[in-house]
């Protein structure tokens, strides 16, 4: 199963981070592999005043269940020294990682929601993830993820610009 991901931090060494969680995730069980980056975005934060982010998308392939895949991407943020009971909710991390679309999965459950919820309204997630599959179409806002990002960037165009380095060689 093809999954896209999003990937993400503000604190630390966020291009190192992103590096290391790319690697364990093209060595990773279930014949995981990384398909295809994006570049690394500058992204205003959401949430809570914090520092910019550093954002990009994954494409993965993936042939274990999406609930392993949450906990590899859960203990690779854990790694990386991310704690999620005492952070505020949107507040500064050294990794994030979110599953935002499998396949042509929808799934809605206590853990694990695909699409992710908000995937069609973050221009953080909407614009990486265009670079990797512009004409992957959104199971309930049919439209693709390159229309998306574009709608997302008439309403906030200042939400996301090119990084300063991308991750050549991860």
């Amino acid at each position: 199963m093809r999954v896209l991901l999003g990937l993400g931090g503000n604190v630390g060494d966020v291009p190192s981070a992103l590096a290391e969680a790319l690697r364990e995730l093209d060595r990773g069980p279930h014949l995981s592999r990384v398909l295809g980056v994006s570049a690394l975005y500058i992204t205003r934060p959401v949430g809570p005043d914090q520092p910019e982010y550093r954002n990009m998308a994954a494409l993965l392939r993936w042939e274990g269940g999406l609930l392993e895949l949450l906990d590899l991407a859960g203990a690779l943020e854990r790694r990386a020294g991310r704690e999620r009971g005492p952070e505020p909710r949107w507040g500064p991390r050294p990794l994030d990682l979110d599953l935002l679309m499998a396949g042509d999965a929808v799934h809605r459950g206590p853990r694990l929601e695909l699409p992710h919820p908000r995937f069609h309204q973050r221009a953080f997630a909407l614009v990486p993830a265009a670079e990797l599959v512009p004409d992957w179409v959104h199971p309930y806002r049919g439209r693709t993820v390159a229309e998306l990002a574009a709608e997302v960037l008439v309403r906030d165009p200042g939400a996301v610009r090119p990084g300063a380095a991308g991750l050549q060689g991860w």
